[in-house]
């Protein structure tokens, strides 16, 4: 049994991610401030005998007096009303809270995997992205905030296994979707099933015509367990590599539900990226991993998820 530190791990992909290692019968540590995570995620474990929840802000520190041998650094706000509603917040855990936390597995002996994302490469000018492109990222813009703390995030890392020889690993994350999202959080699958769900108009920015790739969180845990248990220390890119608009997503997701919602067009965002396609190269030749769920298949388990919480929510809405 290893002891497995996660900061984040009520959030989203954190919740998930506790769940794989406690089903492997490791110890979990979950250190999540429920700034943005939801104590929802991770009720279930409550009886669970080897899982122990901290709160505590990452940002300020991070107390546990046990050996850890790995630490996952998932902790700080992802989505756009996220960090738009707490941009101080988001830059102070890029930066402090990975310098805690890398100090933590430094203290520990342990080794260490940051969660970092497609936004470092910005609106980019590459296409599709690979690990060795430097990003177009606007530092001032509103997007900034997030941008440049995983960018500074993953530039701390380095600075630890250069400067400290302690075992890193950084996985960008690339748009990920799937249950335990919140509604309208301002990403496109649980913004457009949400207003599918509530009868609602479903907004597309722009003329639809910006490009995604979605990876189902499955996959996406499955991809960072493999990476966890390597020794390769450059960053990898997680996603699938199917790219689609925009607007073929929110028409998918109109069929699937059969909803009568109309698709209204609003203006593009400032910063908003024209295109996102991980080039998974490196992820295929070091860690074997590449997607196999299908975008169907996907979307047919996260809209389960949603139908479930409009139940006990009656109106899906953005929640803190």
């Amino acid at each position: 049994m290893k002891n497995i530190l996660i900061t984040g791990g009520a959030g989203f992909i954190g919740s998930h991610l506790t769940d794989l290692f406690l089903s492997k019968g490791d110890k979990v540590i979950c250190v999540d401030n429920f700034l943005t995570g939801n104590p929802k995620n991770i009720a279930h474990l409550k009886s669970e005998k080897n899982f122990l929840l901290l709160e505590q802000d990452v940002s300020e520190r991070i107390e546990y007096p046990d050996p850890v041998d790995i630490v996952f650094h998932f902790a700080s706000p992802a989505s756009p009303f996220d960090y738009s509603h707490y941009p101080i917040q988001t830059l102070k855990v890029g930066a402090l809270g990975t310098h805690n936390a890398l100090g933590f597995a430094k203290s520990k002996k342990s080794s260490f995997l940051l969660a970092s994302t497609s936004e470092v490469y910005g609106d980019p000018l590459v296409h599709p992205q690979t690990e060795d492109y430097w990003g177009n990222v606007n530092p001032i813009g509103p997007r900034g905030v997030y941008d440049e703390a995983k960018r500074f995030a993953e530039a701390m890392t380095l600075a630890y296994h250069r400067m400290h020889g302690v075992d890193t690993k950084i996985v960008r994350i690339f748009n990920t979707y799937g249950p335990r999202m919140k509604p309208n959080d301002g990403r496109a699958i649980p913004a457009f099933i949400s207003a599918a769900l509530n009868g609602d108009g479903i907004t597309v920015f722009g003329e639809g015509g910006q490009t995604r790739s979605f990876c189902f969180v499955e996959d996406l845990i499955r991809g960072i367990y493999l990476f966890s248990q390597k020794t390769f220390f450059e960053p990898i890119n997680l996603g699938n590599p199917k790219e689609m608009t925009v607007l073929q997503l929110a028409e998918r997701i109109k069929s699937i539900l059969s909803s009568d919602s109309v698709i209204e067009f609003k203006e593009l965002p400032v910063d908003d990226p024209k295109v996102r396609q991980p080039d998974i190269t490196r992820a295929k030749d070091v860690l074997g991993w590449e997607p196999n769920i299908d975008l169907e298949h996907g979307l047919n388990k996260t809209i389960e998820y949603f139908k479930q919480l409009k139940q006990e929510q009656g109106v899906l809405q953005w929640q803190k």
